[in-house]
């Protein structure tokens, strides 16, 4: 099955450039459809022209953001050297608490394909 996203710029390029191997997302009705062996759409905002296409080889259920952060290096998201303050203040700009609290967290890993 093929799944579409959307992603800003900045995950964007570290998934383009291979630094980036899991995608965080709320395990909301639409990411509970993912399975492994899957295909991502990525599609870079704002404009939605440049796309990436992933296969999805994990998937890691959290309660909450702050449990996957602390499980997983924080190399596999492209965030090498940054702390789990700014991993948490980031995500909680796109995502509330009540959102996490409802829906749980997902961890994607991915494959870049060509």
């Amino acid at each position: 099955m093929e799944h579409k996203m959307k992603l800003l710029p900045e995950p964007f390029e570290l998934i383009k450039t291979r630094k980036k191997v899991i995608e965080v997302r709320l395990n909301d009705e639409k990411r509970q459809k993912i399975k492994i062996g899957d295909t991502i759409v990525f599609s870079k905002l704002p404009d939605l022209n440049e796309k990436l296409r992933v296969k999805v080889v994990g998937l890691l259920h959290y309660e909450t953001f702050e449990q996957l952060y602390r499980d997983i290096p924080f190399k596999y998201f492209g965030r090498e050297g940054k702390t789990l303050e700014w991993m948490l203040e980031s995500t909680y700009k796109i995502y509330t608490r009540e959102q996490e609290r409802k829906y749980g967290v997902l961890g994607i890993r991915i494959e870049l394909l060509e």
